[in-house]
């Protein structure tokens, strides 16, 4: 019964891949959650920017007092740049001039600092500093320690540079403007004095080590000297002879170590001729040494004499004369002569040579000795270098510092007569003639910007929780599915186009508005679900078409019969089966009995004209469940159910089921591998997507043809469905007798929507 296009099948499997990936943002979409729950940002905001207002009002006035003061990182030098001061007051290089503002702004901000002004003026039992309220506002008296004082003080008090400029600006808030500049003033004058104090005391407290140091250093430098000079008369040493035999040594060294090198050579080469004169073979002296041949006249001789013996011996053999001839014996005689010639010459060499090789090591050894012996001259010379070198260091070392200390002392004497202070006050403190703070305009706009920002969070996050399906994107981006067609909720403005006074059955069923209301957005919305239906396969239309859902309450049954409806419209014999055999609803919505149906007719085939019912709406019957089995799972996966199908194909052009759930029970999964095609209804803004991802699993498992997704129960006005809500109310959809004549695919209808696949 079921007709599969295979290739269709492929294709829509490819292009329409689930992605269960995240879901994806986009400006547009996060802008459509921010317009959803407008109500929240706008309420955010409000909240946000009174509560500002509410504060900002309730803050106590705060003034401000500002100073100026100039940092002169290189202070005048009264006895010149030679004479070096014991503290410098000033920095050189970029890096240390930075390093040295960093250090002053932390000095204005020290505790040591603050607990002096804290004394000096008392803030410590000063009430209307510690709470920083006005000095005319705050009664009775209050005592803190002077740290928490200080403390307080450093908290309110600010030091920023002035950029490109050796200027630095400090500025101390309070409630009391007085009391504020009173306090900057004594800051800066206690800051600068207490520059001045470090550098006189560092001053003089160098000078005094400086001194006490003195004695010491020339007593160290008379000891260095007398002990160089009693080394120097026992080793009977000069400094300067030390560096001549030195360099003696070492060009003797050097000497040796040529010569030695060169003999060493020598050697290695009569050890060559060594060992070639001895490869040579007794029995055929012929293959002598090229370098032996080229310096001896005489064995070149005998080796060609021999050379030409052999051949004169191998030419006779070879005319037939044999071992015994008179001619061939006395060839042999002279080349046996030749060759006892030629060995005794090679002899005469080799002990040449073996003497050559013997006295060359003889003088090898008598270098080597040399050569160790002045080593251990070196080495001699090298301690006796040592020590001298270290006693003069000590001499040379208590010399030096002995100077430096003796000039550094008369120096910092000059120095300390001197008070030159690199730090001084340009802008003295004035009193403030307004608050700083708190800037109410400013504060409502950060208000309004922090409530904004807020509420667009909450209405982006409120909106990105809700995990149901909203839009045909959701279905076609996220799951793969192909999107049909959306169904109005029945009730809404968008249902009824043309409200007409109803019957009390048409009140009670609107299931039926497609019928009862054909010009209505629901109608509509009916017919573009049919014509998309129709024209996913031209050449194969569905038959048999399955309606389930992920969940119960999901509309399934209404689209079910808005989709019987419209296809009966358009003049195709179409049945309504209801097999939800957990909670049959078709019989409640055309009024008819249960009491036989689907269940009756698998028991009794002969039943089965008795229990197709007619409707109010031409073409179209139903046909109800039955007396509900206690396993319908069974029943629907047996071969009556089948014969039943089968025999329904054969009687109407379109057979629509209406089916139970398919995550919480087997029966749309078992009826889907007996179908053409399978439509998943998802009911907007209430199904969940984990729900529609597992609905469509179990489908796919099965093997079943998934036609499509509808959403239903759309409620238009949403911002989400604003090209649908213009196709819907906008266009102008009369509707007309000649739209549902369309009874094949391909005929056209004004009342249908546009084919959106």
């Amino acid at each position: 019964m079921k007709s599969v296009n295979k290739p269709e099948l492929a294709h829509l499997s490819n292009s329409n891949a689930p992605r269960d990936s995240a879901r994806e943002f986009s400006i547009l979409g996060l802008w459509a959650g921010v317009r959803k729950n407008w109500w929240l940002t706008t309420a955010v905001t409000v909240v946000v920017i009174v509560a500002v207002a509410f504060y900002t009002l309730s803050q106590t006035k705060l003034y401000r007092a500002q100073a100026t003061i100039l940092f002169d990182p290189q202070p005048p030098r009264p006895l010149g740049n030679e004479v070096q001061q014991v503290v410098d007051v000033g920095q050189s290089s970029y890096w240390n001039n930075k390093e040295y503002y960093r250090t002053q702004f932390w000095i204005l901000k020290s505790r040591a600092l603050a607990s002096t002004v804290v004394r000096e003026l008392g803030l410590h039992r000063d009430a209307g500093f510690i709470r920083g309220k006005p000095a005319n506002e705050v009664k009775g008296n209050l005592e803190v320690t002077v740290e928490q004082a200080a403390d307080i003080l450093i908290s309110r008090l600010e030091v920023e540079a002035i950029r490109e400029s050796r200027l630095a600006e400090i500025r101390y808030r309070d409630a009391d403007p007085k009391r504020a500049q009173r306090i900057l003033a004594r800051v800066c004058d206690n800051y600068v004095e207490q520059n001045l104090e470090q550098v006189l005391e560092s001053t003089n407290t160098a000078a005094d080590w400086l001194r006490g140091q003195l004695s010491t250093l020339k007593s160290d430098l008379e000891s260095s000297e007398l002990a160089l000079h009693e080394y120097k008369k026992t080793k009977n040493v000069l400094s300067v002879s030390i560096d001549d035999q030195s360099n003696m040594l070492r060009a003797e060294m050097t000497r040796l170590n040529d010569v030695l090198t060169d003999l060493r050579a020598r050697r290695e080469h009569a050890n060559a001729r060594r060992n070639e004169l001895m490869k040579i073979d007794a029995k055929d002296p012929a293959e002598l040494p090229a370098q032996e041949l080229i310096n001896n006249h005489v064995l070149q001789g005998l080796r060609a004499s021999y050379i030409e013996g052999k051949r004169n011996l191998e030419a006779a053999l070879a005319r037939g004369k044999g071992e015994e001839h008179p001619d061939t014996r006395a060839l042999r005689s002279s080349l046996e002569e030749t060759r006892r010639a030629i060995l005794l010459e090679v002899n005469n060499i080799q002990r040449s040579v073996d003497s050559d090789w013997e006295g060359l090591n003889r003088e090898i050894a008598g270098l080597s000795a040399l050569s160790e012996e002045a080593k251990q001259r070196a080495l001699q010379l090298n301690l006796l270098e040592i020590e001298y070198k270290r006693l003069q260091r000590d001499r040379d070392t208590n010399e030096r510092l002995f100077g430096i200390v003796t000039e550094r002392t008369k120096e910092s004497d000059l120095t300390r007569m001197l008070r030159i202070n690199n730090i001084r006050v340009v802008d003295r403190p004035r009193q403030p003639s307004g608050p700083v703070s708190p800037v109410l305009p400013l504060n409502l706009g950060i208000g309004a910007l922090a409530g904004l920002v807020l509420g667009v969070a909450l209405a982006i996050g409120r909106e990105q929780l809700d995990r149901s399906i909203k839009t045909p994107e959701d279905l076609e981006v996220e799951h793969g599915l192909l999107f049909l067609g959306l169904l109005p909720a029945v009730g809404t403005p968008a249902a009824i186009k043309k409200p007409k006074q109803l019957s009390s059955t048409e009140q009670e069923w609107p299931e039926l508005i497609v019928h009862y209301q054909p010009t209505s957005g629901t109608a509509e919305a009916a017919r573009a679900l049919r014509t998309n239906i129709l024209y996913m396969s031209p050449d194969r239309p569905y038959r048999t078409l399955l309606v389930t859902s992920a969940g119960p309450a999901e509309g399934k049954t209404t689209v079910a019969c808005c989709v019987a409806v419209a296809m009966a419209h358009a003049g195709h014999r179409v049945v309504l089966l209801d097999c939800d055999m957990r909670r049959p609803r078709v019989h409640r919505v055309f009024g008819l009995s249960n009491e036989a149906g689907v269940t009756t007719a698998m028991i009794d085939p002969s039943t089965t004209d008795s229990i197709i019912h007619d409707t109010v709406v031409p073409n179209m019957k139903v046909i109800c469940t039955g007396p509900i089995p206690p396993n319908p799972s069974e029943l629907l996966h047996s071969e009556a159910f089948a014969r039943l199908l089968e025999n329904l194909t054969t009687r109407f052009d379109r057979i629509i089921i209406d089916s139970p759930p398919v995550v919480p029970v087997t029966d749309a999964a078992i009826l889907a591998t007996q179908v053409d095609g399978t439509m998943l209804i998802v009911r907007a803004f209430q199904t969940s997507r984990e729900l529609v991802r597992r609905a469509k699993r179990t489908l796919t498992d099965v093997g079943a043809h998934m036609v499509g997704a509808v959403l239903n129960a759309v409620e238009l006005e949403r911002p989400e469905y604003g090209y649908y809500r213009y196709h819907y109310y906008k266009r102008d959809g009369t509707y007309s007798a000649r739209s549902d004549r369309d009874s094949e695919p391909h005929a056209s209808s004004s009342g249908d929507g546009a084919l959106r696949h």
